[in-house]
């Protein structure tokens, strides 16, 4: 590999190593496990499930 190439390439420990890019969470700014291309309210993995607890105890 050329490493000027590898020069540009902008590594960050927040995002995921692999896959398509990934949509940011709408209350944290966290990547999701969904794709950009979800339309939609996308939820990190633990804002999702702080917000099943919370409908889940509202009655």
């Amino acid at each position: 590999m050329d490493r000027s190439a590898r020069d540009d390439v902008n590594e960050s420990v927040d995002e995921p190593d692999r896959g398509p890019p990934f949509a940011e969470c709408v209350l944290c700014r966290k990547p999701t496990e969904y794709a950009e291309s979800v339309r939609g309210i996308t939820l990190c993995p633990v804002c999702e499930w702080q917000e099943a607890q919370r409908t889940a105890c509202s009655g």
